[in-house]
């Protein structure tokens, strides 16, 4: 009886396509590693914010300041019922109470800004700040005042002021000045309205853009009687306060002109409205911008209560110094990339092992993997002292450096390293110049990432995915 025997394949001994979903796994294990980096970044960040807090809050903080309105306290006629008589009668019983303050702004009125500004150090964190000298000018027309008023109010014109705003007091650096009747008198906190709420609604008015809530410290002087006859008046102040970060000042007249300059080199222009005119100042270092605001773009009725003042809030005009030298922002940006470079080297390293066929083991890829999220932990680390480009110069070169010098050594071979020099140098430079393009840096990625996918294709297009090819066999009775 003739024996058969059968030839049988081995269980493959290699699958490319195995490899590439581990060495993908690999990569996503690596990039939620970097989470904990972008956790030591927050750490740093929260910081650096708190420390802004701190030395803001000695100078003076965000400052918002309001120019000159006439706040007349108002009482309202209330009608009630008395309780009932022994006959069951009742009768109305009339009595006065207080209702709050009536608020008349100016129909014209212009402020001019003009900032100094020096960056204040703690530790390793940078807090711009700056001195503020403002002047004031508005023109009232009182012929018509009150006549919006609650029916029944009454405005105690004895009791009236003129007051100006500060958002925070502790940055006076000299009394407010104001001139009015031909005398100049010195602000004191206000008699009538000692605070100012702004309001801290997202939708007020016309006005959708306000976010947070401000008070507004007060100051005023009484309303002299001669003025109110008179009608029509102007009044001008001055005043000097130190702030820091954000200047801002709120469009307090039927028509606001209002003109902030300083020498802060990285303004960023932000509240309810942009300028109608900005220009850089001298050799660059500067700027000077200029708002027109007129009474129906404001949005604010010319006169009313609390209330009203507080829609104030949504016509801020502001300008942020910006510290563009900032690392937190810049490190933020490229951990929010680094998925995609960390499969990027991962990817290229698998090409390495596929086009020489010398096997890199999985740990191999770990170690990889681990240097480039050390990249980011020396970025942040480097950019606190010297700044974000030369950081990442820094801690590029060095990145670069070492895992080129892995993939030679990985596979034995002084070419291989070579190429993964200028592939790595090339993979580090792309995020670099994300970093810097804010506008197209989305396209730049998605275009980098498709160009690297369609080579990984093109180099692996004759790779056996399956590992069936010269498989070896066994022979069976």
């Amino acid at each position: 009886m003739t024996e058969t025997t059968l030839r049988l394949p081995l269980p493959p001994r290699r699958s490319a396509g195995l490899k590439l979903l581990l060495v993908c796994g690999l990569a996503l294990v690596m990039s939620l590693a970097a989470l904990f980096v972008f956790a030591l970044l927050m750490d740093r960040s929260s910081r650096a914010d708190q420390v802004a807090q701190e030395v803001g809050g000695l100078m003076g903080g965000p400052q918002t300041f309001l120019g000159p309105v006439i706040a007349v306290p108002y009482t309202r006629s209330v009608v009630e019922a008395a309780p009932a008589a022994a006959d069951g009668t009742t009768r109305a019983m009339q009595a006065s109470v207080d209702a709050g303050v009536w608020h008349i702004f100016p129909t014209r009125g212009r402020v001019e800004v003009a900032t100094v500004s020096e960056v204040r150090s703690r530790s390793l964190f940078k807090v711009p700040v700056y001195t503020a000298d403002l002047s004031y000018a508005a023109s009232f027309d009182l012929a018509n005042a009150g006549a919006e008023a609650p029916r029944g109010a009454v405005l105690d014109w004895s009791r009236a002021e003129v007051v100006l705003g500060a958002s925070d007091a502790r940055g006076a650096k000299s009394d407010i000045g104001l001139t009015l009747a031909g005398q100049t008198v010195a602000l004191t906190p206000s008699r009538v309205e000692p605070t100012a709420q702004l309001s801290a609604a997202d939708d007020v008015g016309d006005h959708p853009r306000v976010r947070g809530e401000q008070s507004l410290r007060l100051f005023g002087t009484r309303l002299p009687e001669s003025l109110r006859t008179a009608g029509t008046f102007q009044v001008a102040g001055r005043a000097a306060f130190s702030g820091a970060q954000r200047v801002a000042v709120l469009a307090f007249a039927g028509t606001t002109e209002a003109v902030i300059r300083g020498d802060w080199p990285h303004p960023s222009y932000n509240g309810g409205f942009l300028p109608s005119r900005q220009q850089a100042g001298a050799d660059d270092t500067g700027f000077n911008a200029t708002w027109t605001v007129p009474f129906v773009a404001r949005g604010v009725p010319v006169e009313g209560d609390a209330a009203t003042l507080s829609r104030l809030g949504a016509t801020s005009l502001g300008v942020t110094f910006v510290e563009p030298a900032n690392p937190y922002q810049s490190v933020s940006r490229s951990l929010k990339y680094a998925p995609l470079f960390i499969g990027l080297v991962f990817l290229a390293y698998f090409l390495f092992e596929t086009t020489t066929g010398r096997r890199v083991h999985p740990a191999q890829y770990i170690l990889v993997g681990m240097a480039q999220v050390i990249f980011y932990m020396l970025l942040l680390s480097i950019a606190e002292h010297i700044g974000f480009d030369l950081a990442f110069a820094v801690a590029a070169a060095a990145t670069v450096g070492l895992i080129s010098a892995y993939a030679g050594w990985t596979f034995d071979s002084r070419a291989q390293g070579l190429r993964a020099l200028v592939a790595f140098t090339f993979l580090y430079g792309l995020i670099y110049v994300l970093m810097r393009l804010e506008d197209y840096a989305l396209l730049v990625g998605a275009l980098s990432s498709f160009a690297a996918i369609a080579a990984v294709m093109y180099f692996t297009r004759n790779v056996d995915w399956y590992g069936v090819k010269g498989q070896d066999t066994r022979d069976i009775a």
